[in-house]
């Protein structure tokens, strides 16, 4: 199942819209607008416990730390603004158990900007982890114990990002 097709990864993220055509046609600008809470869940992890858990900011430090600790996972990074966000693909049904602090998993129905599969750096939000296979996603468990080792390091650390 690892390593399918950009072409047959981008139909099933399609098919998260009420109009799949319209997903495709979108992604064929970059990004799809896309709908959360069918075929996956969206948990929202603020940049500095990423970064932290990571033990850096640079795209491949990143990169190669989520491919380590959530597998065959899915990641966007969104760069854009002053809120810096990665936003992790999980289960859909994940936001009924979701309970962990300062972190949210967004509710069904709320929209998310996908980019393309191909779209691996920046500009603008791209897959610091892309999904190699249909219906990949992170497993929560994977997703909070993540967000446990960025906010750990975080409160050990001097910086001004302690409060998250």
């Amino acid at each position: 199942m690892k390593n399918q097709s950009s072409r047959a990864i981008t139909n099933w993220l399609a098919t998260a819209h009420d109009v799949p055509a319209q997903a495709r046609r979108e992604f064929d600008v970059g990004i799809a607008l896309m709908p959360v809470g069918e075929k996956f869940d969206v948990i929202r992890l603020p940049a500095p416990v990423v970064h932290a858990a990571a033990g850096g900011e640079d795209p491949d430090v990143v990169g190669s730390f989520l491919a380590e600790v959530l597998e065959d996972g899915a990641v966007i990074h969104d760069a854009y603004g002053v809120g810096v966000w990665y936003y992790a693909l999980v289960p859909p049904g994940t936001h009924a158990v979701w309970r962990v602090p300062r972190v949210e998993c967004l509710r069904p129905g709320t929209w998310l900007g996908v980019p393309r599969v191909d779209l691996t750096a920046r500009p603008g939000p791209y897959w610091a982890l892309p999904p190699s296979a249909v219906g990949c996603v992170c497993a929560a468990r994977a997703v909070a114990d993540l967000v446990a080792l960025g906010q750990r390091r975080l409160r050990q650390s001097p910086a001004p990002e302690r409060m998250l």
